[in-house]
Parts: structure tokens; C-alpha cells; sequence
């Protein structure tokens, strides 16, 4: 009987690792309209936007997807391009990417009431912190 256990948890244990895992390289991304269309949706839920407010979030959002493209068409391999970098090169692209921060904040503003802007800066704080830990945690495995 105890033999008969021990089979069967072995095989189950084999069948598990046996299966083929998907990894994050090969799934479809989603376009950057598609990808707009959510995060103003996610928006609407979590902040009540109004359908001008929607309107003129899925603009500003499409702006800046726009620009992210370029910019990483421009840049072809960052992390490799980043370590060849210069100091003031890695200073001027940090400073121009805060630059557009606080310029998209400014136009957040100006879409959002207080109530919703208050909202909107803590749910992107917790984002940018989730953000961080993935960082570190990639940065820990990779010195491992």
C-alpha cells in the first residue's frame, strides 16, 4: 500500500513539471491603442471619470503612448545603449524624462477634480513602488 502512494505521488510530481511553461517573451502584446483604451477604462472605475474627463484622459494618454514608441524606436537595446551611456548622456535623458513627467502631471491636473487627483497620485505611487521592487528583486537575481 505505501508503495502504491509512493508511485502515485511520483507520477503526479512528473506530470507536473512535466508540463511546457509560457513565457513572458512569447505572448502577443497588445497594441498601444488597445493598451489606451484599458488604462482609461481601469481610470473611469477608479477615479468616476466623466465622459469629457474620458475623453480628454484617452488623448493625453495616446500622446504619451506616441512618444514612448519613438522613443524606444530612437533607442534600439536601452539597457545595453544605458551602460555606454556617459554621465551627463544618462543625466540629460533622466532630466528630460522628469521634465515630461511633471508635464504630464501639470495636464492631470488640469482633466482631474482634488478628489480624483488625490487618488490618481496614490494609486501611481503604489505603482511606481511595485515598479522598484521588480527592479531590486531582477537586480538580486542577477548578481546571484
Amino acid at each position: 500500500m505505501k508503495k502504491l502512494i509512493l508511485a502515485i505521488c511520483l507520477t503526479a510530481t512528473m506530470f507536473g513539471f512535466a508540463q511546457e511553461k509560457a513565457t513572458r517573451g512569447e505572448r502577443e502584446r497588445m497594441t498601444p491603442e488597445q493598451q489606451v483604451q484599458l488604462q482609461v477604462k481601469r481610470m473611469t472605475l477608479d477615479l468616476d471619470l466623466t465622459a469629457k474627463q474620458q475623453k480628454d484622459v484617452e488623448k493625453l494618454l495616446t500622446e504619451q503612448s506616441q512618444k514612448r514608441e519613438a522613443v524606444k524606436a530612437a533607442q534600439g537595446d536601452v539597457k545595453k545603449n544605458y551602460k555606454e551611456m556617459t554621465s551627463d548622456e544618462r543625466f540629460a535623458m533622466q532630466n528630460k524624462r522628469m521634465d515630461e513627467k511633471i508635464a504630464f502631471k501639470g495636464e492631470m491636473k488640469k482633466i482631474l477634480n482634488a478628489s480624483q487627483m488625490e487618488k490618481w497620485e496614490k494609486r501611481d505611487n503604489m505603482r511606481q513602488e511595485r515598479m522598484e521592487k521588480r527592479v531590486q528583486n531582477f537586480k538580486n537575481k542577477e548578481r546571484q
